[in-house]
């Protein structure tokens, strides 16, 4: 017996209450959040409209996991159909029991990220771009499923760090086998890295770091699939041609198609389309602006909305700017019911200045005077009467 190796889980199902909690569905939706989640962030960094990649995320999930069980379910059919089948036909379609090919979660999810991507009117390309280094990081993840299911496992290895597997998930006792679960998550994490630092180091644009994800995968894939058994009764089941598996000759196929696109797309330099044109508008900080204060400014500028007399200015209806020249009289006495001018402002060219002032107090005291000294010639008459 070995000296090292690497267990299996006891268990990859766990239960509250009637809910089971499957260890290979939640290895699959924390992938899939840490892909939107970095994808979020890279397209929001480009220019994007923040909540993008989230909606662009529910067809792409749905269509991929659909896709994904076909492509299982094609390849490695005689896990459901057959005289010598360990399953029952009915469970090909229990995705939680494992067994989501890759190929047909890229190609049917890209259907639904194109359908996404038509509806809101943005470039597919510029979308591929920046979900590559999320698709890596959430295969990485997603790989530990297949850890705790004990399935997708190499052959037999004498390495320290051989899984062990149980009898009846195929293992036999006192061998390991390589991990290639772990491989092929190691394989993904180093991959992401790689198409993030390309991305920034070379500005790849136009599809071109989405064709370096395929090529890249693909590369590893194809020596981890070569490494891989699929036992059945104690015989690899799976389906080979001229001596390959078949998915290393989808590797083969993939690899090359997508180096080719990565050349010929080289010198493509047109604008892409990363902000739908139904979009709404928003701030520089990627936030919509409040409806209720369009105008909102830092406090560093006040605002420059002019306020109302009597409403937000500070001098309120009793008083005007003085060197205004289009405005007369700028106060009048409440208790005057003739509507007086009291003062008149010095600056102002159609009020004659400071003489105006004047003439307009002097002529208020002569009023006073005449009529004093008319109440008084009306009681001497009224005395000369009596």
């Amino acid at each position: 017996m070995p000296l090292a190796s690497i267990p299996s889980p006891s268990e990859g199902v766990w239960y509250l209450g009637p809910l089971p909690l499957r260890a290979y569905a939640l290895c699959i939706v924390l992938g899939v959040v840490v892909a939107v989640w970095l994808s979020e962030r890279r397209w929001r960094a480009r220019g994007g409209t923040p909540g993008t990649m989230i909606d662009i995320a529910v067809p792409a999930v749905v269509f991929g996991l659909i896709g994904g069980r076909l492509y299982h379910v094609i390849t490695d059919w005689q896990l459901y159909f057959g005289d010598r089948a360990p399953n029952e036909p009915y469970e090909a379609l229990f995705i939680w029991n494992g067994g989501l090919g890759i190929w047909g979660a890229v190609a049917l999810g890209g259907v639904g990220v194109w359908l996404a991507c038509r509806k809101r009117g943005l470039s597919l390309s510029a979308v591929a771009d920046t979900v590559a280094p999320g698709i890596a990081l959430a295969q990485a993840i997603g790989r530990w499923g297949n850890w705790f299911n004990q399935e997708l496992y190499g052959g037999p290895t004498t390495l320290p760090w051989g899984l062990e597997i149980d009898i009846q998930h195929g293992g036999e006792p006192g061998v390991l086998y390589h991990p290639t679960f772990l491989y092929e998550s190691i394989w993904n994490l180093a991959l992401a890295f790689v198409l993030l630092w390309a991305g920034k180091r070379f500005t790849l644009r136009h599809g071109r770091l989405f064709m370096l994800y395929v090529a890249g995968y693909t590369l590893g894939r194809f020596w981890i699939e070569g490494l891989r058994i699929d036992p059945v009764g104690g015989v690899d089941h799976a389906v080979t041609l001229l001596g390959l598996r078949i998915n290393q000759w989808t590797s083969i196929v993939l690899f090359v198609g997508a180096l080719a696109l990565f050349w010929l797309s080289r010198n493509k330099t047109g604008e892409e389309i990363v902000v739908s044109p139904d979009a709404e508008p928003v701030d520089a900080a990627g936030a919509d602006p409040d409806p209720a204060h369009p105008d909102d400014q830092s406090d560093d500028e006040p605002e420059k909305r002019a306020d109302p007399p009597g409403e937000g200015s500070e001098k309120g209806p009793e008083a005007v700017a003085e060197d205004d020249p289009a405005d007369t009289p700028k106060a009048v006495a409440e208790d005057d019911p003739a509507g007086t001018p009291k003062a008149v402002s010095k600056d102002d060219p159609e009020s004659g200045g400071a003489t105006a002032a004047d003439e307009t107090v002097e002529r208020t005291e002569d009023d006073a005077e005449r009529s004093e000294g008319e109440a008084q010639a009306v009681r001497e008459e009224e005395k000369n009467s009596r």
